[in-house]
C-alpha cells in the first residue's frame, strides 16, 4: 500500500493555522520585533575593538604650544574631548574605569624636542578593554607622531625627510569608511535569522504537543509530511519578512548602511537557509519533548553555529578541522552568501556553490527531521 498523496491545500491551511497561532503568542511576536530591531541596532554599537567616543585623560605638565596642539588632536567620534587632570587624579580615574587612555606630557617637552633631544611621553592604557587597548594605542601613537612632526616642520626644527622609495596607495573596498557598523548590522540580521528560525519552528512543534492539538491533527486526513511542510513554510515566511523589514528599515534606513548587491538574490538564499534551519528546529523539538529542555539544547546549538560560522570571527583564523566540520552547518554558507551579495555585490555566478550547499544541507536536515517526526508520532504515513 503506497503513501497517501501530498495535498498542497492541506499544507496551505495548516500553515495559515500556524501563522494565527504565532500571532496570538504575544511573547514570540515581541521577541521577533526585538530581535530584528533593538538587537540589530544595539549589536552594531557594542564593538570592543572599535574606538567610538573613547574617554582619554591628559596630564599636561608642559603647558606649551605643542602640548595644546596634542590635546586638540584627539577628536570625535573616535575620542571624547580630552580631560585635563593631575597625576593623582589620573590614577584614580584609571582605577575607577573612567578613562581608557591617559597620556602624560612631561615638563619642558617642547623645549627638549626643539633642542634635538628625545623626550618620552607616557601612555597608560586600561587593558581590561582589550579590543580598544590594542587598536587605540596605535591611534594615539600615530596622532602624537604626526602632530609632533608637523609642529617641528613648522618651526623649522625637523631635518629634511627623504621621500619613500615606494608610494603605497591604499583603497578600502566594500567598506570605505572602515565602519564596524557596516559589518555588524548585517551580521546581526544574519545571526537573528538563524536563531529565530530554530526557535520558532521548534517552539511551534512543542506548543502543539503541550496543548494536545498534535494528536488532534493526526486523526484528521493529514500526514506528518504535510504538517512539517506547513510549519516550515509558515515559520520561514515570518522570519523572511522580518529580516527584509530589518534590512530596509533598520540597516539601510536607521543605520544608513548601503546594501551593495541584489536584495532579491539575498532573500532567495535566505529562503534556502530557512529551509534548513527550520528543519533543524523541528528535529530539536522531537528530541527534547519539552520547552525547558528545548531552550537549553538551543543554547548549545546556536552558540557554536554563530561563533564558528564566520559571522563573528574569520573562518581562516580557526583550526583546519573546525573549518571542515562547519561546512556541514547551513549558516556557514549563509554567511558567505550574505557577505558576498550585500557587501561585494556578487551575483549567482559567483555564489552558486553556496546556494547548492544550502539546498543539499536543507534537504538532508528535512529528511532526517521528517523521519524523526514520524517516529515520535508512531506513524509511517
Amino acid at each position: 500500500m503506497g503513501l497517501p498523496p501530498l495535498r498542497w491545500d492541506h499544507v496551505r491551511d495548516l500553515g495559515v493555522k500556524e501563522l494565527w497561532s504565532l500571532a496570538s503568542d504575544r511573547f514570540l511576536v515581541g521577541l521577533i520585533l526585538f530581535a530584528f530591531t533593538v538587537s540589530v541596532f544595539a549589536g552594531t554599537r557594542v564593538s570592543p575593538e572599535t574606538l567610538l567616543h573613547t574617554p582619554i585623560a591628559i596630564v599636561d605638565e608642559d603647558r606649551s604650544q605643542l602640548s595644546e596642539r596634542l590635546r586638540d588632536a584627539f577628536l570625535p567620534p573616535y575620542f571624547q574631548a580630552p580631560r585635563l587632570v593631575s597625576p593623582e587624579e589620573m590614577d584614580r580615574r584609571l582605577d575607577g574605569g573612567l578613562d581608557s587612555f591617559a597620556l602624560s606630557i612631561p615638563p619642558h617637552f617642547e623645549g627638549d624636542l626643539l633642542a634635538g633631544r628625545r623626550p618620552a611621553l607616557q601612555l597608560q592604557v586600561d587593558a581590561t578593554r582589550m579590543g580598544q587597548a590594542l587598536s587605540g594605542s596605535g591611534y594615539v601613537q600615530r596622532i602624537v607622531l604626526q602632530e609632533v612632526s608637523d609642529h617641528l616642520s613648522e618651526r623649522g626644527a625637523a631635518p629634511p625627510s627623504r621621500p619613500p622609495p615606494v608610494d603605497l596607495v591604499v583603497r578600502a573596498r566594500f567598506n570605505p569608511e572602515l565602519s564596524r557598523v557596516w559589518f555588524g548590522s548585517i551580521m546581526q540580521v544574519i545571526n537573528q535569522v538563524t536563531l529565530l528560525s530554530l526557535l520558532l519552528s521548534g517552539a511551534a512543534l512543542l506548543r502543539e504537543r503541550e496543548r494536545g492539538t498534535l494528536e488532534h491533527l493526526l486523526v484528521m486526513p493529514v500526514t506528518p509530511l504535510e504538517i512539517m511542510l506547513a510549519k516550515v513554510w509558515a515559520t520561514g515566511l515570518v522570519v523572511l519578512l522580518a529580516a527584509t523589514a530589518s534590512l530596509l528599515l533598520v540597516v539601510r534606513g536607521l543605520l544608513q548602511v548601503p546594501i551593495a548587491g541584489s536584495l532579491p538574490l539575498f532573500l532567495a538564499g535566505t529562503a534556502l537557509h530557512l529551509f534548513a534551519t527550520t528543519s533543524m528546529g523541528i528535529f530539536l523539538g522531537t528530541v527534547t519533548r519539552s520547552m525547558p529542555r528545548f531552550g537549553l539544547t538551543l543554547l548549545m546549538v546556536v552558540l557554536p553555529l554563530q561563533m564558528l560560522s564566520g559571522s563573528i570571527t574569520p573562518r581562516e583564523s580557526m583550526p583546519g578541522w573546525v573549518q571542515v566540520l562547519m561546512l556541514a552547518a547551513p549558516n556557514t554558507h549563509y554567511v558567505m552568501l550574505g557577505q558576498g551579495i550585500l557587501y561585494r555585490s556578487a551575483g549567482f555566478a559567483t555564489l552558486w556553490p553556496q546556494f547548492l550547499w544550502l539546498a543539499l544541507i536543507g534537504g538532508s536536515f528535512f529528511g532526517v527531521s521528517l523521519a524523526r517526526f514520524r517516529r515520535t508520532l508512531g506513524t509511517s504515513d
